[in-house]
Parts: structure tokens; sequence; C-alpha cells
């Protein structure tokens, strides 16, 4: 739809509403009739309304974009309310086609007062292009300015008006619902519908947040989003995939028509699997169902149809290591802290004859030990390899030569360890401390000996969990050999894939871990791509269930990933998307960086005050407290980073076909 010139389309008589009698730059008071609201189909809150100036000495191409905020009082109703309270003590019947009143006082009661926002100016430019200022340049004398209701293609083009583009509704811009003011609908039904349209380029790169109770919409209008992007994903013409050789070109992020450059990656950690399954409250309305030609799954656990969120224990030790320290982030016992503070990354020289890649090597196998004895499965033909001590490989023959040097069976190397914390005061140990200077079982190795023999003072009795506070970890181990799933995951991203993570089946311990890993692969892969001026296409982070997964409102880490993400994945051609229930429940730090706002209902006043530190969504809170669960699902407030104010709309159903 091209561009529809409101000064000539607006001002039509059945659509007048009423004539301002005070107005500032912020604010603007109305007076209405009855019989006005009634021609006009109502005036429900948030009701957008233009107010012109008409001055027969001027010649002024501009009008008031206003929004209908809540009933005024007039100069005069307190001598309406007089007369009305004398009518009603006289019983006399004042409404009805037998009403009592005369045509002047009937007349008088039908007019009341209207508050309204000023939202901003719409005018022509020299050039005769409509633009539109969130402001007030300059405001005339109220009795200067006449205001009517828009509908159809009027409102179309406010609610869907950026400045410099010519087409409403065109390839760039994607539907996402239609305009809806109130939950009671009975004037809007008769109206033409009035469709809003998103462009991708307000979600590629940037932060959007929704918000809203459970069963409100919001993964609905998730599925529209990604549905949306995907559209504007498949017109790009590029993978992304190696340097160019004209830098100046990594710079450009669309191309002249508007679309991305590359193809766009999405990314969806699904806590509640309803984008990873078959959804069977919403009939066909899973992400993958629609875009399987282009969809990976992921599980945290062996399902047909998913590839496995699984990490070698034995050979991927940090992120093993790190998964671990996430399991028992919370325990309180020493010897627990003590096995957690050890440090098993690669010393940074390997020189295999130094005294530290020789330790590092004894705490990796003493590591590996306590694996095996959880139940943690080891690889065919695995073997246990660091460099042992004759005299302890001879104390411990046990019938045949263990010689870890050359590699050694984990029940070898356990019954090695084990002789070793047995012996822990023996003479060889004794005499290494005072030839040189340090114990040949240091803390860390100590600490990992504690955690193999269950025993606390190591040569005592077993009094300890030990090692079998591994064993929930186990269901996430795999002893394949192939690549990682986060360079699987970044392929498909860099390809223009959807990847949805389904984290349904998993603790809370282990949503974070595997969240918090993929969204570091992704963001340090991309911040490579940056500093190397390489070009990176943009990937797209869902989070349902966010409160799950993000730092804590007052949490001020601002290292942690999800931060880092908001605050310079745009230079990086990330953006972020997260859903949840609770406003108060994300960092600040996280909020503060968010451009665009999607809120449903919300069910109490503290959520309220917190939305209202965000753009002019003060204006809706009354509404938004308010819900009727069968009517209302789907029935947001949209502000998109390209608009200037909130958009109150029913957002369309997301359908796999």
């Amino acid at each position: 739809m091209a561009v529809v010139d409101i000064f000539a389309e607006a001002k039509k008589p059945d659509l007048f509403i009423g004539r301002p009698y005070y107005l500032d730059y912020d604010k603007a008071y109305l007076l209405i009739a009855d019989a006005w609201k009634q021609k006009a189909g109502g005036i429900p809150q948030g009701t957008f309304i233009l107010a012109f100036y008409e001055n027969e000495n001027d010649s002024i191409d501009e009008c008031l974009l206003l929004r209908a905020i809540r009933p005024s009082k007039l100069p005069t109703d307190n001598d309406v309310i007089a007369s009305m309270v004398e009518y009603y003590k006289d019983n006399l019947k004042t409404s009805g086609k037998n009403s009592q009143l005369d045509d002047f006082t009937k007349y008088t009661f039908s007019f009341s007062g209207l508050e309204c926002r000023i939202l901003g100016t719409f005018f022509k430019n020299s050039h005769d292009q409509i633009l539109f200022g969130a402001d007030v340049e300059n405001f005339y004398s109220a009795h200067n300015y006449v205001a009517y209701k828009p509908l159809g293609d009027v409102l179309e083009q406010i609610v869907n008006f950026r400045d410099g583009n010519s087409i409403i509704g065109s390839s760039t811009d994607i539907r996402i619902g239609k305009v809806r003011y109130s939950s009671s609908i009975r004037f809007q039904e008769e109206q033409t519908e009035v469709p809003v349209y998103v462009n991708p380029q307000d979600f590629l790169g940037k932060r959007t947040a929704l918000f809203g109770m459970t069963r409100t919409g919001k993964s609905n209008t998730v599925k529209k989003i990604i549905e949306a992007t995907t559209k504007i994903s498949n017109k790009a013409e590029k993978v992304c995939e190696g340097s160019v050789d004209n830098v100046e070109d990594n710079l450009k992020q669309f191309d002249d028509s508007g679309l991305p450059k590359y193809k766009v990656g999405q990314i969806i950690f699904d806590i509640n699997g309803e984008y990873a399954n078959a959804n069977l409250q919403d009939e066909g309305t899973a992400i993958f169902e629609k875009y399987s030609n282009i969809t990976k799954r992921y599980s945290v656990l062996e399902k047909p149809g998913f590839k496995v969120l699984k990490v070698n224990f034995y050979d991927e030790i940090e992120t093993g290591f790190e998964l671990i320290h996430n399991l028992l982030a919370e325990e309180s016992g020493d010897y627990i802290k003590s096995f957690l503070a050890v440090d098993l990354s690669k010393p940074e020289l390997e020189d295999t004859y130094s005294s530290a890649y020789i330790r590092w090597q004894r705490k990796i196998a003493a590591y590996q030990c306590c694996l095996y004895a959880a139940g943690f499965k080891v690889p065919k033909n695995f073997k246990i390899t660091f460099k042992g001590n004759a005299e302890i490989n001879d104390k411990i023959k046990q019938g045949k030569i263990i010689d870890p040097s050359k590699g050694i069976t984990t029940d070898d190397a356990i019954a090695w360890f084990t002789w070793v914390a047995e012996n822990s005061n023996c003479e060889f140990f004794q005499n290494y401390k005072q030839k040189n200077g340090h114990d040949w079982i240091d803390e860390e190795l100590k600490a990992l000996l504690v955690f193999l023999t269950k025993r606390r003072n190591l040569s005592g009795n077993e009094n300890i969990t030990g090692y079998r506070k591994l064993v929930p970890l186990k269901p996430y181990h795999t002893i394949t050999i192939d690549n990682s799933f986060e360079q699987d995951i970044l392929s498909s991203l860099r390809s223009g894939g959807i990847v949805i993570i389904d984290l349904s089946q998993g603790n809370p311990v282990i949503q974070r871990t595997y969240s918090e890993r993929i969204c570091k692969k992704i963001f340090i892969d991309a911040m490579g791509h940056f500093v190397n001026n390489q070009p990176n296409n943009f990937i797209q982070f869902y989070f349902e269930e966010a409160h799950n997964l993000f730092p804590k409102k007052d949490d001020k880490d601002l290292s942690q990933i999800y931060n880092r993400i908001a605050k310079e994945g745009a230079k990086l051609n990330i953006g972020m998307l997260y859903a949840t229930q609770e406003v108060s429940s994300i960092s600040s730090n996280i909020l503060k960086n968010t451009q665009n706002w999607f809120i449903a209902h919300l069910n109490n006043d503290d959520e309220l005050k917190e939305i209202k530190k965000f753009y002019d969504f003060g204006d809706f809170c009354e509404g938004l407290i308010r819900y009727s669960a069968g009517s209302d699902k789907g029935f947001i407030r949209m502000k998109t980073y390209s608009n200037a104010f909130v958009v109150p709309v029913q957002v369309d159903r997301f359908m796999a076909k």
C-alpha cells in the first residue's frame, strides 16, 4: 500500500470526535460528545486520534498524533453533576425513549472530557513528503485544532509509519497482526481490519523482550517473529563463509533493498519443548514442522530425530569439569569445594618433562579415575597415561607390572592412586618432601584422591560420598569422538539454518550450563570474525522462560554471557529475543539495552511499576492488568525499534502451513 495522505483522507465528518480545550507539549484535553463517539465507532482507551490545525488565515500541513488515556474533568462538570443529582432525587427518567430531560439538558449532559497523550507530529516537508516527529515543535491555541479518529488506510499508515519507507507492507515488511484497542470489540468487529507489520531489520542484531503471564500468547508471538525472520532470510542470496576482499563491504549489514546481506541463523533455547516437538495444545504450531528443511534439533537426552547434547568427559576435560562445577556449585562440604578448586587446564608450555606438566598429567589421571569409579563408560581401548614413579610402581605390582607412563587401564590406574592415598604417610613421601621442600601429593592431587577414595583423611575409613556425587551427570556423557555439538550448531547458524535446543528434559543446572556454553561459543566466534575483519551474518537468539537462564535483576556481573550479548551483540550482528512472565526477573542491564517490547497481561502492580520505566507503556498499565482468558490471548502492546510509539496489536496465530 502506498503512503496515504493523511491530511486529505483523515478529515471525514463521520470520524469527527471533538475539539481540544487545553493543549501543551505533552497533553491534550478534548471536549467530546456521546453522539460523536457513537458515530465514530467508540473511543476505547489507547485509541489513536489526529488533531489537525485548521485556521483560515494559515496553511499549515501538520497534525498532532494523540492517544486517548482517560476521561478528564470539564470546567462545567460540577454544575452538570449537581443537576443530575437533582433529577435523580426527583426520580425522573433521564435516559431512553421516555427521557424526561429537555433537549438542552440532554445536549449538555452528553458532553465529557478526554485526556490524551501527545505522541508527536505528522507534517509535510518542502518536498511534500509526510514525516513524523516524536514531539511538538510548536503548539497553537487549542481552539485552532479539530480532532478525528483515524480508521482504515489512515490508521494503517499511522501504526506502520517509518520515515523513508514509501510502501507500507512492502517486501521487507511482514504482517504480525492487526490493530486492537480493547478486550471488548463490539465496535471494532464492524470496522475494517487494520494490519500491523514489522520490519525484520528491527529485530536483526537487536534486543527484544516479551513479557506476560502464562498462556497469554508469548510463544505464539515468538513464532511469528521467527516466521518473519525466516521469510526475510530466505530472500538473502549469500551464505556467510570466509573473508571478503573489500573490508568496507563487511560493514554493510543490508543491501540497497533492505534485505540482509547474508542468510540469518536462528537458535532457540526451548525450555518447555514446544518449538522442537509437536504442540498438542495448539494444533500445528511447532517450528520444526514448518521449517523442517533448515531445522536441526538437539536434546540433552537421546530421542528420535534429535542430535544429542553430550560431552565426552574423558576427552573434553574442561567442558566436563565445568558441568560438574555447575552441578555441585550449591554443595557446602569442604572436600567438595577443594575438589571444585582443582585447576585442570593444560599448562601453556607443553614441556612434557616439566614439573608443571607432570603434575597436570597426574591430576587428569586421578580425575579420570573418579569418572570411571562413578560409572562413566570409557571409550574402547581407553588408557590412562601419566608419569608415575618407579618406586611406587614396584610397590603395587600385584603380580604384574604397572607403568603409567606407557598407558594403563582405568582399573590399574585406580589401584595405583588408591595405593598412593592409603600410603600417603609412608617413608617415600616423607623423604620426597624433605628432599624437595614440597609434597609429592600436592593439595590439588589430594583433593582428587579424597574424592576417589571417599576418605577424608586418605588413609582412614570411607566416610564421605566422594565420586558418587558425579553419578547424576552420567546421562550427559558420551564416548563418541565426533565433532563437538557446538561446532555443528555454529556451522548450521552460519549457513542460515534454524537450531532448536530442547532443554525440556534437563534439570536447571544442565539447562543453564548448555545454554551458556553454546552462547559463549557463538559469541567468541563472532568476536573473532569482528576483530579479523571477517563478515558476521545475523544470528538471532531466542530464550523461552528466560528467567531460568538469565542473571537476576540486581546481578551486576557484566561479564556474564547474556549481559555481554545484550551490550556487545549489536556490533557482532547478534540479536536476542527473550520471553518470560515477569519484567522484574530480568537483569536491569539487559532491560536497558532492549529495543523491541511486546507486553501481554501482567497481573500485579510491581510488574507495572517496572514496565512504566520504559517508553510510553505507562499509558497502558490499566489495561495490562485487566485480562479475559478466553478472548485476550495474543492481545499485546508492541514497541519496535523503528516505531516511535507503542501500538496495541492482536497478534495473528502462527500456523504450520
